[in-house]
């Protein structure tokens, strides 16, 4: 047995977002936003599911705000939503909206908890989805004057701020492979709402430099990572492409200003491009204050004739979450060292990292030993990454709670808290024991 020690300054959080927890959907002057319309669609998510209620966070965010104070966690990542501020997305600022927020953010403050507010976690106002959404670039200086309003009134109480979750899914997901809202199949519609949210995230930062914000700014993006299946060079070209399609597409021009070439040569040979404009690019490039890394899976792959990039990943007998994921823990330590080594030594938050497993309620608890095993393998590379000279700074997990999965409704769960979704019950799983220990004494045995 030995121990994995992480630093006495190491930040242990959890994470969630808002349209997943909060309901509420038309109270207090809450605006429609793109997954009100997306959810109500029939057959766009399973069971005709939808986050009207959700866990009910709006009316009970006390009950959980104690669950993060009882678990020890310092810090806890959620979002804002954007029809909540203003319900058009632009004019009028809701009064009520700012207010819930204020109310949770000082009870957390009051709880010892720092807040890590994600200004745009999906739920992008309905309004101005109509007038084209990420596709127009009106969208940009709309989202700008939003995360000034977030700045100006959360000054002093909010000190980290997370402009994006996830560009890939934002982009890619939702409007290539049409599996989130808005739910569009159009790749070079995919690409221009990818390059305005860097250009919005990169506006917003020069926003906060101008307002002279106390506290720090980044992005979250998701990663994966696929190693080739052989030594030949094929299958490497292969899997280099794909990182390049899922990691530095969306983490390149943050730090060099331009897309991979390997992905965007790619892209021009079908015939499509970026709508890059003069300045974009030194306007994404922005200097930011640390990194956010959502890391779930990975795995093997080769040279493929079928997908547009030339890729195919292989089963090489990987165990999978209930979400049928790869369980590749490995992946999350070749990302960080990606990192450190293609763009330095940038601060780094693991912002998303869990596992979703089907736990049923037995005599005396939850018991999700599955989960428990998915956390600590992946805690044990992210370990090996800090010992390797990876400078990261803290890890929020994903998730507190069990709640709206998006395309997957009620039927998946990453929780370390169950909710039963008839009477919104929450109840600690072993997870939730077995983390609140990590964080009290910050190690673990393996």
């Amino acid at each position: 047995m030995a121990l994995v020690q992480f630093p006495k300054d190491f930040v242990w959080g959890a994470a969630t977002a808002a349209y997943q927890i909060e309901g509420a959907h038309n109270e207090d002057g809450r605006g429609m936003s793109i997954w009100d319309t997306f959810s109500g669609t029939p057959g766009k998510v399973y069971n005709g599911d939808n986050g009207n209620i959700a866990c009910d966070s709006y009316h009970r965010y006390e009950e959980d705000v104690e669950l993060l104070k009882d678990l020890g966690v310092r810090a806890y990542r959620f979002s804002v939503a954007w029809p909540r501020i203003y319900p058009q997305g632009r004019g009028e600022i809701n009064p009520k909206g700012l207010e819930f927020y204020h109310k949770f953010v000082d009870q957390l403050l009051a709880n010892g908890i720092e807040p890590m507010c994600t200004l745009y976690h999906w739920d992008l106002p309905q309004a101005l989805q109509d007038e084209g959404g990420w596709d127009n670039r009106a969208t940009i200086d709309a989202y700008v004057d939003y995360a000034e309003t977030m700045f100006r009134s959360f000054a002093g109480k909010i000190k980290k701020w997370i402009t994006f979750n996830e560009p890939w899914c934002i982009s890619i997901l939702s409007n290539l492979l049409g599996e989130h809202a808005p739910g569009y199949r159009d790749f070079q519609l995919a690409l221009n709402v990818g390059h305005h949210v860097l250009v919005a995230h990169g506006e917003t930062v020069k926003r906060f430099r101008a307002l002279g914000v106390e506290g720090e700014i980044g992005i979250a993006p998701n990663t994966e990572w696929f190693e080739p299946y052989s030594a030949k060079p094929e299958d490497a070209a292969a899997c280099d492409r794909r990182n390049a399609y899922f990691n530095g597409w969306f983490i390149e021009p943050l730090f060099k200003g331009e897309y991979p070439a390997i992905a965007s040569d790619w892209y021009k040979k079908a015939g499509f491009e970026p709508p890059v404009r003069d300045g974009d690019m030194e306007t994404i490039r922005q200097p930011i204050d640390f990194l956010g890394i959502n890391y779930y899976t990975g795995g093997v792959g080769r040279k493929g004739d079928d997908d547009p990039l030339g890729f195919e990943a292989v089963d090489v007998g990987f165990d999978k979450t209930d979400i049928g994921w790869n369980i590749y823990p490995q992946g999350l330590l070749n990302v960080l060292n990606w990192i450190r080594n293609e763009y330095g030594g940038i601060p780094i938050y693991i912002t998303e990292n869990g596992a979703c497993y089907d736990d049923v309620k037995a005599e005396g608890g939850i018991r999700d030993a599955k989960r428990i095993e998915y956390i600590k393998k992946h805690l044990i590379q992210l370990n090996r990454a800090i010992e390797s000279g990876v400078n990261v700074k803290g890890y929020m997990l994903w998730s507190l709670m069990d709640n709206f999965e998006w395309a997957w409704g009620y039927s998946k769960r990453f929780g370390l808290v169950h909710v039963d979704f008839r009477t919104l019950e929450r109840t600690k799983k072993d997870s939730y024991y077995w983390y609140k220990k990590i964080a009290e004494v910050g190690w673990l045995e393996v």
